[in-house]
């Protein structure tokens, strides 16, 4: 039947709906010995099929899961309108407003459920905008492109390539900011992709995602946009940032330097945090206040260089005790050829991976150390074992992020022909993954947004 072929539903309750002529998408009517419900039918969001349970959409936003058996009355109340969704859509040029672009790659900000057809579809056409949140036209001419619809989880260092490709021809396109939508999974990772590979930036770029979808009513989705497309479009700042919400409500949002931000929270609106640094923006559309000063200015005079390559063959491992040497063997017997070791305290490895790093080092793998605390930085003189490290050629990272050290490595190993060189870049700050002396303070908890 047209509608719930793919949609999950087996057995009873698909005869019940094909009983009620009822497709996904349309209203319906679940009468049970102890429920009386109405919603919206919903496909099943899993793999296989389900003979026993419904789902609907309620209308405060959540879905429902409803047991169904024999006795249980389904009948349809209202068909789902079907409309022509359309990748473009003609806006009208404003006069004294920036223009935008806004790529989408994937994610929870830009999906939604079709309720048709159940599938999940990408939802940053300019049609999708204009549906979903029409007052962005009123805050910049927007151009919108879908570069690919991925879960962030399965985003590949090639994809990083992509992405800085397609911002680059958005800005020699000269445009005034761009921002790039994408999963919260791993959009740390990406930020910092983008900080080393677009280089000299004249115009700032923002990563966007969200947490909840915009399907649920406390969706985080269209005020983190609104946010970001009023940063890229109005203020003085050339950087990579990550945008997300500053806390639980929708008092602002905060604009976090793309090296040095990381998502610390599975499901929290509030999920980013700036890491031994300060946010740069706070963002309460349409006020923007700055709190940290930026490195770079906006200057469209400025020449923007790509290096959008990334060595894909480094690795990241989390030291633990009991952790063998085996796993860095392997490393080096698969061809890497750089190491990022986050290490213990001050950065600190079992003694049992000395000569596996010690292989790995003369074998020509750069290695660099990051600690596994959240606040602080490497300082391998402290203790003898980190001592030891250096000695051998392990190369101290300061307090870049592991994530971002990782990412720099790719940039910097695909990038340099020289290993020596590579580790001397490693230690230099190129876009503010590097911070000064991290005090004491910056132990407390997260600022509150003003």
């Amino acid at each position: 039947m047209s509608g719930l072929d793919s949609s999950g539903y087996d057995g009873v309750v698909l005869k019940k709906l094909q009983q009620a002529d009822a497709r996904v998408g349309d209203a319906i009517r679940v009468v049970t010995d102890s429920r009386d419900v109405t919603g919206i039918l919903m496909p099943r969001a899993q793999i296989g099929s389900d003979p026993e349970h419904i789902v609907i959409k309620l209308d405060s936003g959540y879905n429902m899961g409803i047991r169904i058996d024999k006795n249980t009355s389904v009948r349809q109340t209202k068909r789902a309108k079907r409309r022509r969704h359309h990748d473009t859509i003609e806006v009208q040029h404003k006069k004294g407003l920036p223009t935008v672009s806004i790529l989408s790659t994937g994610g929870t900000i830009a999906s939604k459920v079709d309720y048709q057809t159940g599938a999940v579809n990408p939802a940053l056409s300019a049609q999708d905008l204009h549906d979903a949140v029409p007052e962005l036209g009123e805050r910049a001419n927007i151009r919108a492109k879908i570069i690919m619809s991925r879960l962030s989880e399965n985003i590949y260092p090639s994809d990083w390539s992509k992405i800085t490709r397609a911002v680059a021809k958005e800005i020699r396109a000269g445009v005034d900011g761009v921002v790039v939508a994408h999963g919260t999974d791993t959009l740390g990772f990406t930020a910092a992709a983008l900080s080393f590979s677009l280089q000299n930036l004249p115009i700032p770029v923002a990563l966007v995602g969200s947490q909840r979808s915009s399907d649920r009513p406390s969706s985080d989705a269209a005020l983190n946009l609104t946010g970001a497309i009023d940063l890229v479009g109005n203020a003085d700042v050339a950087e990579v940032m990550v945008v997300m919400h500053g806390q639980t409500d929708d008092k602002a949002i905060l604009a976090h330097r793309g090296t040095r931000v990381r998502k610390c929270h599975s499901s929290r609106r509030d999920a980013f945090r700036s890491i031994n640094s300060s946010p740069l923006y706070q963002i309460d559309p349409p006020q923007i206040i700055e709190l940290s000063p930026p490195l770079f200015h906006r200057d469209n005079e400025r020449k923007l260089r790509v290096k959008p390559r990334f060595e894909e063959k480094v690795a990241l491992v989390k030291t633990y005790p009991g952790i063998q040497a085996s796993f860095i063997e392997n490393i080096i017997s698969t061809g890497h050829k750089g190491l990022i070791l986050e290490g213990s305290g001050l950065g600190h490895t079992p003694n049992a991976l000395y000569s596996a790093i010690q292989n790995a080092i003369d074998e020509g793998l750069v290695v660099g150390m990051t600690s596994q605390c959240i606040w602080g930085r490497v300082n391998m003189n402290v203790y003898r074992s980190g001592v030891e490290l250096l000695e051998m050629g392990v190369i101290p990272l300061q307090d870049t992020l592991a994530e971002t050290a990782l990412v720099k490595l790719m940039w910097l190993l695909a990038n340099e022909r020289s290993s020596e060189k590579v580790k001397e870049l490693m230690t230099l700050s190129h876009v503010g993954e590097i911070e000064m002396r991290t005090e004491m303070e910056e132990y407390q908890p997260p600022q509150e947004v003003i």
